[in-house]
């Protein structure tokens, strides 16, 4: 009776267990899934993996059947005779020689037509991109465009993109699961890897390293996103210029102002005054990034937040002088400082359009960056970027930073400069 019981119970827990799994897959939301058909490379991979999918289902069930019925039909009864044994079945081992090798046939002629289709060579006119992993970021190169930008990647939907895979030191893997295509980067090799984003409009999504690679494997992220031809060319465009600094947001639109005509004592409209700051090139609106693709990964405890009264001080101006004489020039290069001409850090040209920074880890705020410049290597282990704030304990060095720390004020006038390079 207490068995029974507990099988009950164990079948009552197991069916709630099922039926929370089906009512999670029915969510419309997967961030991360692989079964979407964006690319001609999902829908090969898709294809092939729904056929190997149905051959196994169809072995399995089939097999199962075979030794179900074995079990039952053959199975020991009391006082039943003793089996007859023999040494073998010449029609049923060359039965099951010929099954398995026609099913995997089946198999393996999709595979290998696969393989080839997705290891081809990229049309000529397709979008040059030259992927590069560090420990642990990401740099996008575009040859045909001249730019070179991190951590954010932007794709023309209808139009080919073919990425040139390097590292620069460990291996790691490129991983956009929403579009097809999971491929390693080797020391000293180049790998390829394509596909067309042509059933999706305007999105933002997820991107990762998928080849543990130290100890921010897992936060090596980086984010795309997929948008009109013309609005990538105009992003392309402003790219390749040197940052716009010190543009502050449109206002927003105000309503003529009546002034008296000096010739006719007339009452006539004069127009709101213009803004005279150079043209921002197009940034995907943050508006369209759905909630769940923008990243929630909690603060390290311990570091204290610069208070935002601090913050609202910051000035860019004053940030710039900081940043151009502080250890930042030493690894990143902004087009328009001719102070910050490093190569080691991600190019922070126009850093300020960025919705993320950190490789992807953090909303690109003033909370976020400021935080981030005071001690990144709490915020993300192991990174190269020192400490920078005063006083701050770097984890790695195991020492307060003194000499050359940058204070509260000082860090908001750098966020002030970085939030401002459009």
């Amino acid at each position: 009776m207490t068995g029974t019981s507990r099988l009950r119970r164990s079948l009552g827990a197991a069916t709630a267990a099922l039926a929370l799994a089906a009512l999670a897959a029915c969510g419309s939301d997967h961030p991360n899934s692989t079964f979407l058909h964006w690319t001609e490379f999902g829908r090969d991979i898709d294809f092939l993996w729904d056929r190997l999918l149905g051959w196994g289902t169809a072995v399995f069930v089939l097999v199962e059947a075979v030794l179900v019925y074995t079990i039952i039909r053959f199975r020991a009864k009391p006082d039943g005779p003793t089996p007859v044994q023999t040494h073998g079945n010449t029609t049923l081992e060359i039965t099951w020689t010929i099954v398995p090798a026609v099913i995997l046939v089946f198999i393996a002629v999709p595979t290998v037509r696969t393989v080839f289709k997705t290891q081809a060579k990229a049309p000529d006119s397709a979008l040059q991109v030259e992927v590069i992993g560090h420990q642990w970021w990401w740099e996008f190169k575009y040859p045909q465009y001249g730019i070179t930008t991190a951590n954010e990647l932007y794709l023309p939907v209808g139009r080919t993109v073919n990425f040139a895979l390097k590292t620069k030191d460990v291996l790691h893997s490129f991983w956009i699961p929403n579009l097809g295509g999971k491929r390693d980067l080797i020391s000293n090799r180049t790998n390829y890897l394509w596909f067309t984003p042509d059933s999706i409009g305007a999105a933002a999504m997820n991107g990762q390293c998928a080849e543990y690679c130290g100890d921010s494997h897992a936060n090596m992220k980086f984010k795309v996103f997929t948008v009109a031809p013309a609005d990538f060319e105009s992003w392309a465009a402003h790219q390749k210029r040197p940052a716009v600094f010190g543009v502050a947001p449109a206002a927003p639109a105000t309503p003529a102002v009546p002034v008296k005509s000096a010739a006719r004592g007339a009452v006539a409209a004069a127009p709101a005054p213009a803004d005279t700051a150079p043209p921002v090139g197009y940034a995907f609106p943050a508006d369209q990034i759905k909630p769940f693709w923008w990243p929630k990964t909690p603060l390290p405890a311990g570091l204290a937040e610069i208070p935002d009264a601090v913050l609202a001080q910051g000035d860019a101006a004053r940030g710039k002088d900081t940043y151009s004489r502080s250890a930042c020039i030493g690894c990143h290069t902004i087009t328009g400082n001719p102070m910050s001409m490093g190569v080691i850090g991600p190019n922070l040209t126009h850093f300020g359009s960025r919705h993320t920074l950190a490789a992807g880890l953090f909303p690109n705020d003033a909370k976020h960056l400021a935080m981030w410049i005071k001690n990144s290597r709490m915020m993300k282990p192991g990174v190269l970027m020192n400490t920078q704030g005063m006083n701050e304990m770097d984890p790695m060095m195991h020492q307060k930073v003194t000499t050359g720390g940058l204070t509260d004020a000082q860090v908001a006038d750098v966020v002030a400069y970085l939030r401002a390079l459009k």
